[in-house]
């Protein structure tokens, strides 16, 4: 009963318009003040100070500075170019580099929300320059940002390997089939409906060309290459990785581009510690809130009836998919990876459940929820940079989100998918 009661409040606040860091922390709060527990406060801050100190953590401001260094460096136009030159010439062609060139940013950005809201803008305006109307390019703007968590670096990964203490490198590689996986099913969604449609499709690009905007783009292409070939080296940790990642961002976007001057910094600077500090903070009131659901037994109660409800491993991952995307649906899905972490992982521990393939399906669970109403932030990013209602985009988005959903379920229920390649590179 408490436990239904702290999550219906947890939920109520959201839905009042309450940002979800306060509303968690305020839940939590009251909670322990109801239930007597003493000296609030002090514990309060000790535990959202403790929640966002972990080394590994520090990933995640290098990682959004990379993703503003390279927005502002020229690298996302020029990624744009040469998937314009690979695919732009199949049926739906902007479509499909659409998807292709969020694949190759996601390599760089690890965030979802910054790939709808950077690379989207010129992804829409190109598609609307070439006459498709805007509910669909808006549309597969927000579906194919969510191929940026997925595919390494990812910033959920890094959260969910800090907590859990599963290897952030493993996490990475995990994520690269995954994320070509979604990609492919979302080139598969835009091929129907641009059949339907009759939408155009550009002149197949000579060997040449190709080659001129791969040239081009290749210092770009190349960064994903020194992220994951430098953990596997045993040359950095991850956490070293982001940095690495905004130093080389810096000289490519510097001095090989010369689209970053030292007037730029200052702004650059000033938005990645303002979206850092968004995140992070999320992550100190989810951990306040998470300590407060262990005080509470909640996370043993939860497990003990979902253990007398069944004993079978596919019932099991189909009520925590249910679950974890009915909470996507009311909440940021980093507050939703830091909440239901402590409740699920000794779960798929009883059932041998992989915690690699967990963290994809966790993650897989979020971007769902990045894409559904009423606080889906993918959807609303793009809904406000198109001018396309939140209705009307749900209703376009659903051939892709049947896409992804079909993706969860392949990695959900078939290990090898997710976690061949990771066994392959990272033998234990």
């Amino acid at each position: 009963m408490l436990t239904a009661i702290i999550f219906v409040a947890l939920v109520g606040l959201v839905l009042l318009g309450m940002p979800i860091a306060v509303a968690m922390g305020l839940t939590a709060l009251v909670t322990l003040v109801l239930m007597g527990e003493g000296s609030v406060l002090p514990i309060m801050a000790q535990r959202m100070y403790s929640a966002t100190t972990g080394f590994t953590l520090l990933a995640i401001p290098f990682f959004i500075l990379a993703g503003n260094l390279m927005n502002t460096g020229g690298i996302t136009k020029r990624v744009f170019a040469f998937a314009l030159a690979l695919v732009g010439h199949l049926r739906g062609g902007l479509g499909h580099v659409n998807i292709v060139s969020s694949m190759i940013f996601s390599g760089m950005s690890g965030a979802a929300v910054a790939d709808a809201a950077v690379l989207g803008l010129v992804e829409m305006e190109a598609m609307t320059k070439n006459g498709y109307p805007r509910e669909f390019s808006a549309a597969i703007t927000a579906a194919s940002s969510t191929i940026g968590p997925v595919v390494p670096p990812s910033i959920p990964f890094v959260i969910y390997g800090s907590i859990t203490g599963v290897s952030i490198g493993k996490l990475f590689i995990a994520g690269f089939v995954p994320g070509v996986l979604m990609g492919l099913a979302m080139m598969a969604g835009v091929y129907f409906v641009s059949r339907r449609q009759h939408f155009p499709r550009s002149e197949r690009a000579s060997l040449r060309f190709l080659l001129l905007t791969f040239r081009k783009s290749v210092l770009a292409l190349f960064m994903p290459v020194i992220i994951i070939g430098g953990i596997l080296g045993g040359l950095f940790t991850p956490t070293e990785a982001a940095v690495v990642a905004s130093l080389y961002a810096l000289l490519v976007g510097g001095v090989v581009y010369r689209e970053i001057g030292f007037a730029d910094l200052p702004s650059i600077l000033w938005t990645s510690i303002e979206q850092s500090v968004k995140v992070l903070f999320i992550i100190a009131a989810a951990g306040f809130f998470g300590w407060m659901m262990v005080i509470q037994s909640i996370p043993e109660q939860v497990i003990n009836g979902l253990v007398a409800f069944t004993s079978s491993r596919v019932t099991l991952l189909l009520i925590v998919i249910f679950v974890l995307i009915v909470l996507g649906c009311f909440m940021e899905g980093i507050a939703v990876l830091v909440i239901t972490i402590p409740v699920f992982m000794p779960l798929i521990a009883q059932y041998g459940i992989d915690p690699v393939q967990f963290g994809l399906i966790m993650v897989l669970c979020s971007m769902l929820g990045l894409l559904t109403p009423p606080v889906g932030m993918s959807l609303y990013a793009v809904s406000s940079i198109s001018g396309v209602p939140v209705g009307r985009l749900s209703r376009e988005l659903m051939p892709y989100l049947i896409g992804i959903f079909a993706v969860l379920l392949v990695i959900s229920f078939v290990p090898e998918v997710s976690l061949w390649l990771p066994n392959l590179l990272m033998p234990d």
